[in-house]
């Protein structure tokens, strides 16, 4: 391996995760960091650290220029940019690269390529991946052919932002008679979010379960899927719980959703670890996008696989094949991935403050992915998740009973959590049964909503 020290640009759990699995390979490590971020724990472990910045993510996290000079002025081979922030950033990547640096993680090219969802559906239908019936392309300024192409494809249709993303530069259309005025709607959206006024249409599915599947590929032609998650416990379009393998799932559809998938990565030459998101109804899987980098509920694939994606991506961008081939991923047992967040169960006000007290629970098959220890304060600047509870067990039945029981273990004090709502879901007759839409976890929560206000 020709890589000998990384700076880990990002903070939290992950930025921990990434700095083991750099020691494990005998990586030294930097870790850069915000003024509020002085006393996370991969900073104290890490070989060097370098204060890159105020508190606020685009003073430092966010700062490309004092990254790069980080890397600079530590002698450092490669960066890695875990999850949010830059990593998905193609001008980020593509300057890590111009500069002398490996980034870890896939070309500039590839994420420009997947970044924007009409080139992305493109690539897709070519490599024969599963797309939503849509348009071609961006939408043109024709009314008449674009209410043409609505009644083909058959409302609900939903128009969203080419350059898109977290919920935003999307809207569901009914009729005829307001698909002009979306249309204008979401382009100024568009514009006004991404830079980018291209939309495009597609049909809107109305009770769709969001999976989705893991892949590695490397720079030698090889690349492999690690099986299916199921995501669809989200509120705001942000996933609460997630677990894999996906319920109700055959081997068949896994396979040729796998292989197709696996085959896309060779087409578009992708390198390192990314996921490609389905929404799934009917019986019918449908490519909505591929996220470019590892994701946080990328440990209920290693529960459930034994493979370690992280430093997997690590070799791969130092230039070595893939460790594995496609026979020999073997799925065990069944996973669940809790996100512990720092804020009010019920209203979910950020939580921000000091931890008292801290109990990680522990036992076979639990696997507690965290940044936080006792008397570590956690900071009003940035995403309010504090860890990551992943439970595995030989089948789904016992994997929720291990994860209620680990939910009773795990005891976090000085600051609200979301614990109490993770329990409430696991005891849930439809989690329990599995299969529940995207819309769920919202609707049941409005409900419960009005209850207490009657």
């Amino acid at each position: 391996m020709k890589l000998e020290k990384v700076v880990i640009a990002n903070r939290g759990e992950i930025a921990l995760r990434v700095l083991r699995a750099c020691r494990q390979l005998g990586l030294k490590t930097v870790a850069v960091h915000s003024t509020a971020d002085r006393d996370l724990m991969h900073v104290k472990l890490a070989d060097e650290s370098i204060c890159i910045g105020p508190a606020a993510a685009k003073d430092s996290y966010l700062n490309i220029p004092t990254i790069i000079a980080a890397a600079e002025a530590t002698g450092a081979s490669a960066i890695h940019p875990g999850y949010g922030f830059l990593s998905e950033n193609a001008d980020f990547a593509e300057m890590v690269e111009k500069s002398g640096f490996v980034f870890i993680g896939p070309t500039a090219d590839t994420i420009r390529l997947m970044g924007d969802k009409v080139s992305a559906k493109k690539a897709m239908q070519r490599a024969g991946v599963p797309c939503v019936p849509g348009s071609e392309g961006a939408l043109g300024d024709n009314a008449e052919e674009n209410r043409a192409l609505a009644n083909k494809i058959g409302y609900p249709i939903i128009i969203k932002a080419a350059g898109g993303g977290g919920g935003r530069g999307m809207r569901v259309v009914y009729k005829d008679e307001e698909l002009d005025d979306a249309i204008a709607l979401t382009r100024r959206e568009a514009d006004m979010f991404f830079n980018n006024p291209a939309v495009y249409m597609e049909k809107f599915l109305e009770n769709p379960r969001h999976i989705e599947f893991q892949v590695l590929s490397d720079s030698h032609g090889n690349a492999v899927y690690l099986g299916e998650r199921d995501c669809s416990m989200q509120r705001r379009n942000q996933k609460v719980l997630e677990e894999a393998p996906a319920p109700f799932i055959t081997e068949e559809q896994r396979r040729s959703i796998g292989e197709r998938c696996a085959k896309a990565c060779v087409d578009i030459g992708y390198r390192g670890a990314g996921t490609f998101e389905f929404l799934y109804e009917n019986g019918e899987f449908y490519f909505i996008e591929m996220n470019t980098r590892v994701q946080v509920e990328h440990p209920v694939t290693e529960m459930i696989t034994g493979i370690d994606i992280v430093r997997e991506m690590i070799c791969v961008a130092a230039g070595d094949p893939l460790s594995i081939r496609q026979e020999d991923i073997k799925i065990k047992g069944h996973a669940f991935e809790c996100r512990i967040n720092a804020e009010d169960p019920r209203t979910f006000l950020p939580s921000p403050g000091a931890i008292t007290t801290l109990h990680v629970p522990g036992g076979p098959g639990v696997r507690w992915d965290s940044h936080i220890y006792q008397t570590y304060k956690v900071p009003p600047h940035y995403d309010s998740l504090v860890g990551k509870l992943i439970v595995h067990d030989d089948n789904r039945d016992l994997a929720i009973a291990r994860t209620l029981e680990a939910l009773d273990e795990l005891v976090i004090e000085g600051i609200k959590t979301n614990i109490p709502l993770h329990k409430e879901l696991l005891v849930d007759p439809v989690e329990i049964r599995g299969g529940a839409s995207i819309h769920y976890l919202e609707e049941k929560l409005e409900k419960e909503k009005d209850l207490n206000l009657g």
